[in-house]
């Protein structure tokens, strides 16, 4: 009888090529349209000069487009929101390029430091503000396209609660 640490699996994965599926042009799954965002934020050169900062309101630069999604880019300076929303029939991949922001939702207040990724479906309603002091810049990916962003009152029921930084930036 052989124990686990005896088991081995016969050949390596990369000498199987047919085996493996190619990387497709556009994504079709919600894993496939985080691992977008996640490689849209690591390439800073393409988006960092972009990203403008609009003191009067939230600036935005929708930086692609595929079958069914779209990508948006978004400053946020200190004190700028959204007011609690909803995403229509759209689910979406929020990814956090630098700053911190405040999620407010149902589940609670969060703050979402840079590299972080909030992935909600349809019918999921927060409020999102940038409460710090330093600007952000964030990437949304919405699939389908976001048509509507309607109003859901009560959403931000701890509005004036603070965030709990994330234990990774300390006290913000």
């Amino acid at each position: 009888m052989n124990s686990d640490s005896d088991l081995q699996i016969a050949g390596d994965i990369l000498e199987v090529p047919h085996l493996l599926q190619p990387p497709r042009e556009h994504p079709s799954t919600v894993a496939e349209f985080a691992g977008l965002a996640r490689a849209l934020a690591a390439d800073r050169a393409q988006w960092e000069p972009l990203v403008q900062y609009d003191a009067t309101s939230r600036w935005y630069h929708r930086l692609r487009t595929g079958p069914g999604y779209e990508v948006w880019l978004l400053s946020w300076v200190p004190g700028q929101g959204t007011g609690p929303h909803g995403h229509g029939r759209s689910s979406g991949v929020l990814t956090v390029l630098d700053g911190v922001l405040t999620e407010r939702s149902e589940r609670g207040v969060r703050a979402l430091g840079a590299g972080v990724q909030r992935v909600f479906g349809a019918g999921y309603a927060h409020e999102v503000v940038n409460d710090t002091l330093s600007p952000a810049v964030s990437l949304h990916v919405y699939f389908p396209g976001l048509t509507e962003m309607p109003v859901v009152p009560g959403v931000g029921l701890g509005a004036c609660a603070p965030a709990t930084p994330p234990a990774s930036l300390g006290a913000v």
